[in-house]
């Protein structure tokens, strides 16, 4: 079992570890209410658009976790403000202010020659360059998504199923949907040094679908979303060591099949429980028929 421990025992392999395991809890709580209120465009847009403060930040020589974080904050409070204002759709929204700062992204990466090797992490992420700075804000990151989630969770709720009772029992609705967000943005910006701005939309989505068919309460499918998503991460980085496979599009990978094994099995057994009902069935009671009516 030695091959099997070895990675543990590198430093840089460890902090990843528990780097992408923290990411797994902000991206299994927050992918949740993304599945349950269908916004994984929005996780997706957010990612893009952190884009333009990645490529300035690292024009500039500023970290680039700080300008994608920045550039995500202003994609957030420009969606929130055209819904707001109500005068396109809220998918309209996001797909112009989607392509407009992809494009802007594209343009200051194609006018710089820094970005050789920079590109590449900047999308798909690099998770086994993590350091002590890195989880500490991914710690901070978890307690922020936690408490949110938490303090608003009743709001959450109503939200997601009628606006209208939300308002009436004073759950500010419009509020919820803003806070929701921000979760979203902070689960994406978080989730950047693991898998970047291309999968990170994979950690927000498949964990939250592999847990949907084994549980029946939102906070039970946040735990086991999480479980599913730490699981990915420890796939995916022990394909990235032994394969030598890129990281973070191994670790997203893992959560998409993961997903895929965990509807085929809620299928076999849904099968297996209905083949079960139908063995233990009482016979029906034989029904005799007689001429005389006796």
């Amino acid at each position: 079992m030695h091959w099997l421990t070895e990675p543990f025992t590198a430093d840089f392999f460890l902090r990843a570890l528990i780097g992408g395991v923290l990411v797994a809890v902000i991206c299994g709580v927050v992918g949740t209410w993304v599945v349950i209120r269908g916004m994984a465009f929005l996780g997706e847009a957010i990612g893009h658009g952190m884009l333009p403060g990645v490529a300035l930040a690292t024009v500039a020589g500023a970290p680039a976790i700080v300008g994608g974080a920045i550039s995500a904050v202003i994609m957030s409070a420009m969606i929130s403000l055209l819904q707001r204002r109500g005068r396109l759709s809220y998918d309209t929204s996001i797909g112009l202010l989607f392509v407009s700062m992809l494009s802007l992204g594209v343009i200051i990466v194609s006018h710089s020659r820094s970005f050789a090797t920079d590109a590449t992490s900047m999308l798909f992420g690099d998770i086994l360059a993590m350091d002590e700075g890195d989880l500490t804000g991914l710690f901070i990151a978890v307690g922020v998504t936690v408490a949110i989630a938490a303090v608003l969770h009743r709001s959450f709720v109503a939200a997601a199923f009628d606006t209208r009772v939300a308002s009436t029992l004073g759950l500010r609705p419009h509020f919820a949907q803003l806070a929701l967000v921000a979760l979203v943005t902070l689960a994406v910006v978080s989730s950047y040094q693991a898998v970047g701005s291309l999968l990170v939309v994979g950690l927000l989505l498949a964990p939250a679908v592999a847990a949907a068919p084994w549980t029946r309460s939102i906070p039970a499918r946040m735990v086991v979303a999480v479980a599913f998503g730490a699981l990915a991460v420890v796939l995916g980085l022990l394909c990235s060591w032994y394969a030598g496979t890129a990281a973070g599009a191994s670790i997203a990978m893992a959560a998409i099949l993961l997903a895929v094994v965990s509807g085929a099995g809620a299928r076999l057994n849904r099968w297996q429980g209905r083949q079960e009902t139908l063995l233990h069935e009482p016979e029906p009671a034989p029904i005799s028929l007689s001429l005389t009516g006796k």
